[in-house]
């Protein structure tokens, strides 16, 4: 199996050993994203909507980045700080995925890296 180590920096970058995302076997494996301004390194301004728009954009730059698209996710994780957020997530993530929704889990943790409220994993073809 060949993969591909997938970086750019439209997105922030790693804040650990893993990469942004690893293309293989037709497939791309984007790591979860938080709501950080690549440029900032800061949280996008505001709550749970901003944060998620921010996430959801740095997704798909990282997709863009492996020659993949937003269209072409088949599967999604939500991880949510507080579950009560979910309607408000859910909200602003309806505004990137319009028609032939990926399958997605969405979940409630304890906590998120940097205390973000929300971080979002995907899984694409390439």
């Amino acid at each position: 199996m060949a993969k591909e180590v997938i970086a750019t920096k439209n997105a922030p970058g790693a804040i650990g050993p893993y990469s942004q995302a690893i293309k293989a076997n037709g497939f791309v494996f984007a790591s979860g994203q938080l709501g950080l301004v690549p440029a900032t390194g800061e949280f996008a301004e505001g709550g749970i909507e901003e944060q998620t728009r921010q996430s959801l954009t740095n997704v798909k730059s990282v997709l863009e980045a492996a020659g993949s698209g937003l269209e072409k996710v088949v599967k999604t994780t939500v991880f949510l700080k507080d579950i009560k957020d979910f309607a408000a997530m859910n909200k602003v993530y309806s505004e990137f995925f319009k028609a032939d929704c990926p399958a997605r889990s969405a979940v409630q943790i304890a906590a998120l890296p940097k205390d973000g409220l929300v971080e979002i994993e995907v899984i694409a073809e390439a």
